[in-house]
């Protein structure tokens, strides 16, 4: 089912929607620090990984400086189609790790027809959900919510297990959004989470 998803382009589209509203609202705030406008200042970003033809602008990550010249501090949104600064998307990070689960030859082989990925970056996702992730303040906060207690062995797919939405491309984004603090450079999730 996981691979299906990958090659959803409706999953895409919606990730990008979701960062799109999120980028608005931030615009729409004005700087924190002395209350400026906003200007874009976004990032290029490269978004390998994906199985489905992505809509134009998915290779940018909208960020924003302020436009006072005496601030000019930086704004980036949380984002669900990137997780922090690796060059996968979000979702492959995700259900590449997930499906990564107990690796066999055909099952590396399978996700890097698909996804382009080798399987020693399958093995450094799989040690950082297993190691950074797991001691990451994000996570001994976050774990609490999950009740019984969520099998950290079996990260990410045990999370694939506990959110519910039927639609799975819905399934994704919702543990997107949860994971979506750690997607900013400068967060405390992000810096306790490595």
């Amino acid at each position: 089912m996981w691979h299906d998803v990958l090659r959803d382009p409706r999953l895409y589209a919606l990730l990008s929607r979701y960062d799109e509203d999120w980028a608005e609202q931030v615009r729409g705030g004005g700087c924190p620090a002395c209350g400026g406008r906003l200007h874009r200042a976004d990032y290029p970003r490269k978004s390998r990984g994906a199985a489905a033809t992505l809509e134009r602008g998915y290779e940018v990550r909208r960020s924003f400086c302020c436009a006072a010249p005496e601030c000019r501090r930086r704004r980036t949104p949380e984002s669900v189609r990137f997780l922090g600064r690796r060059v996968y998307l979000g979702a492959v990070v995700l259900l590449g790790s997930a499906l990564a689960l107990g690796l066999s030859a055909r099952r590396v082989a399978a996700l890097r027809e698909q996804l382009g990925v080798d399987r020693r970056t399958l093995m450094r996702w799989r040690q950082w959900w297993q190691e950074s992730f797991v001691a990451s303040g994000f996570w001994r906060i976050a774990r609490g919510a999950f009740v019984p207690a969520v099998v950290t062995d079996a990260l990410p797919a045990a999370l694939l297990e506990r959110f519910t939405a039927a639609d799975p491309c819905v399934r994704v984004l919702q543990i997107l959004t949860w994971l979506a603090p750690l997607s900013i450079a400068g967060s405390r999730a992000a810096a306790a989470a490595g």
